[in-house]
């Protein structure tokens, strides 16, 4: 396993991170929580070291996971989780973003409490709170921090500007952004920003919800809680057919390396200049393993580019 340290931090991560938003149910289909777990335990067995996780994944049901996945292994571990995304309604349908100061330090406190810990490695803002000024939601999270209950702060689905602002009254370490081969955007502002500023990186969604992965076959139908094709784009017509064109390019590189296509996929993100951490999600211990063997090797820069070539080509 490859490992980087995240931006201008102490904290050093595997370059695979295990992502927990499928095991919370409610957007990947059913999730098992015996499987759940053993996924968890499984990542760590083979050497990946940073859980990813949120309150906002089933209400509370993944960090719940993650904490009693890693009793007894709290030291072994790099937790990433979130604020700032609030269930209003138990059926779980309508969320409120809100980065209100009391807010954040209730939730950190569930979090906490869920979690099994006494600190979280990684707080992040989960997304913008736009009735809510920064300058009161960093003074919540730099209060965490001085607390001991939190070591650095970080944002997910931030753009250059909020976080320019947010620096103004605190100190950020780190962006969690959609980025794959299948969501480049990232590459216009945030990632050259993050760069230059010296911010860590992990990216979510380094698979496409699986969609690089080559498992499906068809778009999945949007039903109960199978509901990945609401949030991802490329599940439907015209990104669709265009995904099977860029998976028919991937899966000749994977079979030059003799490795699986998630793998080439996971790595031509986690490669990329100034990622920290490619997040992917895992439902079980064999898709854990799977995911956690892209760190323990390297596409060639040629290789790279070439998928980079073909990305642009057949997305232009």
């Amino acid at each position: 396993m490859r490992y980087n340290t995240l931006g201008k931090t102490e904290l050093k991560m595997s370059a695979i991170g295990l992502g927990t938003w499928g095991m919370g149910g409610g957007w990947f289909g059913s999730s098992d929580d015996g499987k759940a777990m053993d996924a968890i335990h499984a990542s760590l067995d083979h050497g990946i070291t940073l859980i990813d996780t949120a309150p906002a994944y089933g209400n509370g049901r993944s960090e719940e996971l993650v904490g009693r996945a890693l009793k007894g292994k709290r030291e072994q571990v790099v937790i990433a989780t979130k604020c700032g995304l609030v269930w209003q309604t138990p059926d779980q349908q309508d969320l409120d973003k809100c980065l209100r100061k009391q807010s954040i330090i209730e939730e950190c406190e569930q979090s906490l409490r869920r979690l099994q810990t006494d600190y979280i490695d990684l707080y992040q803002m989960h997304w913008p709170d736009v009735h809510t000024p920064i300058e009161e939601s960093m003074e919540a999270l730099m209060k965490l921090r001085e607390q001991g209950k939190i070591r650095y702060i970080g944002c997910s689905n931030f753009d250059v500007t909020l976080m320019e602002e947010a620096q103004k009254y605190g100190v950020l370490q780190s962006l969690q952004p959609q980025y794959s081969l299948l969501e480049r955007d990232a590459e216009t502002e945030l990632l050259p920003y993050c760069r230059e500023k010296g911010l860590g990186v992990l990216s979510y969604g380094s698979l496409g919800a699986g969609a690089l992965t080559g498992k499906f076959k068809e778009p999945p139908a949007v039903s109960g809680t199978e509901r990945r094709a609401t949030f991802y784009s490329f599940f439907q017509e015209p990104q669709w057919s265009k995904v099977q064109q860029l998976l028919a390019v991937l899966q000749e590189v994977a079979h030059e390396y003799e490795k699986p296509v998630a793998q080439v996929s996971i790595n031509w993100v986690s490669q990329q200049p100034g990622m920290s951490c490619a997040l992917v999600g895992a439902k079980n211990a064999d898709q854990a393993i799977m995911n956690a063997a892209a760190g323990d090797w390297d596409l060639k820069q040629a290789d790279i580019d070439r998928i980079t070539q073909a990305c642009n080509d057949i997305f232009a």
